[in-house]
Order: structure tokens, then C-alpha cells, then sequence
């Protein structure tokens, strides 16, 4: 189904490509170093469970994806486009952490979201397990950026995002002297990669991929 389908159908059509809630958070998915040759060369013994998550918005051209771009002051990924999340407190599910930390974050009460099930587990290079939430955020919903963690909040097109035309590939040198590739998609003037790409582009794959019915 076409990522600009009418809003209804799609919303139920996206629910039945995602995992049950209740099925927890998954060791398999996608990586920080798919693109590349040498996954995981100094991979960390055990990884931090974490969430974010993937809000869609309804509006008049279809739905929009929730994203925000961290602070100037935080001391990793400063300035990159995210999805609200974090790592899991004790005792916290999954989908309580998403929405624990879009709270927080952006000041998105729970209330106004409608869980829909969750994505494929994303693995970052600096030690975590990201299981992105889908949820549909209801009409009438606030937000305000909490300063010491956001610097805006913002919204892309879910058809853009779900586009593979937009899906780009990048490398950089890492500081250990490696070529790293990642996605990145860049629309306007935001360029959005590494992690939060990555796990657009599994979503991506996972709804629309060859093997999808």
C-alpha cells in the first residue's frame, strides 16, 4: 500500500506489519553497520535496552512523522535529528519507554497516543538496543521542547520518509580510522542519518520490502 494512501486504510494496513507489544523487544533487526564490511568490530558484551518512538501525525496530505533535533549542549549525537526515546529504566517496558521519554522530551502526553506495535530492533555502534514504537498521535495534542535535551520539534512526511528514491547513502571516517556508510534522508533543510535513518529505513523495509504481502 502506498505511503500516501488514504489515512485510514493505511493506518490499518501499517498495524498488521508490526510486532504485537506484547511480544517485547527482539535481538533481531537492523544495525548501525549494515552498509558496512566490518559489523560490530569493538561491539559491547551486552547492550542497553531502548526505545523511541515513531509518532504519526494525520494531517492533510497524510501523516507525518514526529522528530526533533537535539540540543547544542548534549554531549553525544549533538544537533542530530532523532526520534523521541531513550534507553529503558528498570522495570519498564518497551512501549513505556517511548512514551516515558516523548513526555519528557517534547512534553507529549500519553493520553494522545495510540500504540500500534513495534519495528524492527535497531543496534547503534555505541552500545544500545532501539526498539522503535509506532503510534498514532491524536488531533488536539501539545508539545513543548524540553530545553536541555531538544532544540526543536518538528515533522517530515511519512511519504517521504517511506520513499526509497529519498534513501541515501553516506560514509564518514570514524575516529578509529574506519569508512563507516549509513542512510540518510534529507528533506528541506534537515538532514536526517546514522541511527534515526537506519531505522526509518527499517520500518521502510519492513512494510514495503519485497517479501511484504
Amino acid at each position: 500500500m502506498s505511503p500516501t494512501a488514504p489515512t485510514g486504510e493505511l493506518r490499518a494496513w501499517i498495524e498488521h506489519h508490526l510486532d504485537p507489544l506484547e511480544e517485547g523487544q527482539s535481538s533481531e533487526g537492523a544495525s548501525d553497520f549494515d552498509l558496512g564490511a566490518n559489523a560490530f568490530p569493538n561491539e559491547p558484551v551486552e547492550l542497553t535496552p531502548a526505545a523511541v518512538l515513531v509518532g504519526l501525525i494525520e494531517r492533510e496530505y497524510g501523516f507525518s512523522v514526529l522528530l526533533t533535533r537535539r540540543a547544542d549542549t548534549l554531549r553525544r549525537h549533538t544537533g542530530q535529528i532523532a526520534l523521541p526515546g531513550g534507553r529503558c529504566d528498570p522495570g519498564e517496558t518497551i512501549w513505556q519507554t517511548a512514551l516515558r521519554e516523548a513526555h519528557e522530551e517534547v512534553g507529549l502526553a500519553p493520553d494522545y497516543v495510540s500504540l500500534a506495535g513495534l519495528s524492527s530492533p535497531y543496534r547503534t555502534g555505541t552500545g544500545f538496543l532501539v526498539t522503535p514504537v509506532v503510534g498514532f498521535i491524536q488531533p488536539g495534542f501539545a508539545l513543548q521542547a524540553n530545553p536541555a535535551e531538544v532544540a526543536d520539534i518538528f515533522e517530515t512526511p511519512f511519504g517521504f520518509l517511506m520513499d526509497p528514491a529519498n534513501h541515501e547513502q553516506h560514509e564518514r571516517q570514524a575516529p578509529t580510522g574506519e569508512t563507516r556508510r549509513f542512510y540518510a534522508m534529507t528533506h528541506e533543510d534537515r538532514f536526517i542519518w546514522g541511527a534515526t535513518a537506519g531505522m526509518l529505513r527499517a520500518l521502510y523495509d519492513r512494510l514495503y520490502g519485497a517479501a511484504v504481502a
